[in-house]
């Protein structure tokens, strides 16, 4: 009885010492990133509370209103433009990964396959959709105006030799609508989870040099929270390096 006392008054006072922390997250990889390092931080005293989201609005929403501590699902590109157009003021605490970009199809083998006025979906939000058609610049199938860069729209297309046509939709949906449409450009987290393997089945891909690295994002008022730093700290470890080498094979790339 004297040990069961012992024991539970230690684990009481472990519990009071521990700081706990929230972060948002998109499943894969971001979540299972944070799992893999959840173990580490609860022997440092910090609890871990991971929160799945499935789009890209909410997790910046949510910690802006302090409704959680950080999220961990974007690049630096996409979170400047949402502080920008929503008015906050999130900061990048640390870059851990980038996830290549890549175009998908269920009907062609190749892009040279792909027919006249071939339907292409890309993702309806300014960075990613841009990322998108520059990838499809980068491919050869339309050309843009040279200033239109990271928020490049289909309205900037300038040459479009197969007569593609573009749509923008939400991208969480284009999995989904993979088998309706001759090409879709999809974001890795969203890739992996439709069970797509983006060094075998993406018909083009970015190379590993892309400047979208995800990051892990707070904001400016608990940027420097002993909690989030060891966050940072584990995600950027030797652990979590080889974590993301050895269960994603080359579809998430390390950028530490």
């Amino acid at each position: 009885m004297k040990k069961l006392i012992v024991a539970v008054a230690a684990l009481a006072a472990f519990s009071a010492q521990a700081e706990s922390l929230s972060v948002a997250a998109t499943a894969v990889p971001h979540a299972e990133i944070l799992e893999f390092v959840k173990p580490a931080l609860a022997a440092e005293g910090v609890e871990l509370n991971i929160k799945v989201f499935t789009d890209y609005v909410q997790p910046n929403v949510q910690v802006a209103e302090q409704r959680l501590d950080a999220n961990f699902f974007q690049h630096q590109p996409y979170l400047d433009e949402f502080n920008k157009s929503r008015g906050t003021e999130l900061v990048s605490v640390a870059g851990v990964h980038v996830e290549p970009f890549g175009a998908y199809s269920s009907q062609h083998k190749t892009l040279a396959d792909l027919p006249q006025g071939a339907n292409v979906v890309i993702p309806n939000d300014a960075t990613n959709g841009g990322r998108a058609l520059l990838l499809l610049q980068k491919a050869g199938l339309i050309t843009l105006k040279p200033e239109a860069g990271i928020l490049a729209t289909p309205k900037d297309i300038v040459e479009n030799p197969k007569t593609i046509k573009v749509r923008e939709l939400e991208a969480a949906t284009l999995p989904r609508v993979l088998t309706q449409v001759d090409l879709a450009l999809i974001n890795t987290n969203y890739a992996l989870e439709a069970k797509l393997n983006p060094t075998k089945d993406a018909l083009v891909i970015e190379g590993s040099d892309s400047p979208y690295v995800n990051i892990l994002v707070a904001r400016a008022d608990n940027q420097d929270k002993a909690a989030l730093q060891k966050l940072a700290k584990a995600l950027n470890s030797a652990e979590v390096k080889a974590f993301i080498a050895e269960k994603y094979q080359g579809a998430v790339v390390p950028a530490f």
